[in-house]
């Protein structure tokens, strides 16, 4: 299946501007890079010289950074801790041009960050700093009323919750939003992990990967049985009220199916072949994509065909990066349209 190049062009352009309401765990992705040429004499494992220190933002601070790249307008809602990292974070989002108004601190709570050992350009070691307990009834309440506020001020045109399981989306935040969010009309785009899975009755767009998927239904799933694979999304759908369900299956591609109007629609996107180098942020890319092209009301094809070309375009690249929003539409009007890049 093919589009044409007005098609893309303009989903492009109207990507711009528009609202978008982040809701998940956020977190600090800390490098720390340099060159491996020994071993250590106490233990059987490289010796890293270090050569560069790097903060980035990750998680669904990550999915802001996809968003502002492809020239939307991130409004990202999260609870982090009233300590060192979290004057960090508050500094790299202002360093990156992202509002912090979202974002709330807490005592009780640390910032979590992720530190990711690279020797000669390779991921050796990563070495986590979290927890992992629900908000407080107070801080849940707090990080509501933000919501609140946000949605009533600001024209957000869809909401993705990130979820992490670092205990930011709590099940009664998860239903509350959904409420405010469909008493709005504004469409509803999740990337789950297993706590809950089931959660998240009524949403417009559920994007697990297949791991997540088999983790939530507690099922056993290869990325190459399709029948199985649309089994489950199908129970899926029907148990959760779930209008489209996208499972991302790495090297296998994209597959995507929704019901709406009595009628299903079904997509299998195959992966682009690449160079991967890392495929870390990758499901983060993909629900950016994936979000405004239900905001704009992009037809199920090209939000797979799309979504699936742009996680692919970030595994290219060592370390958690945003897309290239030149790129992607640049790799989109070659290989999505009937006539690639040929004008006239």
């Amino acid at each position: 299946m093919k589009t044409d190049r007005p098609t893309i062009e303009k989903l492009f352009r109207d990507f711009e501007g528009k609202h978008v309401l982040i809701l998940g765990d956020v977190m600090i992705d800390a490098y720390l890079r340099g060159k491996v040429e020994r071993i250590s004499p106490e233990a059987p494992v490289p010796v890293v010289q270090l050569n560069k220190r790097e903060n980035l933002l990750g998680g669904a601070a990550n999915v802001a950074l996809n968003i502002r790249a492809l020239g939307a307008v991130p409004v990202l809602c999260s609870v982090i801790g009233e300590d060192q990292r979290g004057k960090e974070f508050m500094q790299l989002l202002k360093d990156d041009g992202i509002s912090g108004e979202g974002i709330l601190q807490s005592d009780s709570r640390i910032t979590t960050t992720k530190f990711r050992i690279i020797g000669n350009k390779v991921q050796m070691l990563r070495v986590d700093e979290e927890m992992d307990t629900d908000l407080n009834d107070r801080e849940a309440e707090r990080l509501l009323d933000k919501i609140r506020e946000l949605m009533q001020r600001l024209p957000v045109s869809v909401v993705i919750f990130q979820d992490y399981d670092k205990g930011v989306l709590t099940r009664s935040l998860i239903e509350d939003v959904i409420q405010l969010a469909n008493s709005k009309g504004v469409p509803v785009v999740v990337d789950p992990k297993k706590k809950h899975f089931d959660a998240y009755r009524g949403v417009d767009l559920f994007k697990p990967n297949l791991k997540e998927l088999r983790e939530g239904l507690k099922i056993d799933i290869d990325s190459g049985d399709i029948e199985s694979i649309r089994s489950a999304v199908s129970h899926l759908q029907e148990s959760q009220s779930i209008r489209s369900v996208m499972v991302t299956l790495s090297e296998a591609g994209v597959y995507l199916n929704e019901k709406a109007d009595g009628k299903t629609n079904e997509v299998l996107v195959p992966a682009h072949l690449r160079n991967i180098a890392d495929v870390s942020g990758a499901g983060d890319t993909v629900i950016s994509v994936a979000s405004l092209c239900r905001a704009l009301g992009a037809s199920s094809w090209l939000t797979a065909a799309l979504s699936n070309l742009a996680g692919g375009l970030v595994c290219e690249f060592v370390g958690v990066v945003p897309v290239n929003r030149q790129r992607l539409m640049t790799e989109a009007l070659e290989l999505l349209t009937d006539s690639g890049l040929k004008t006239g």
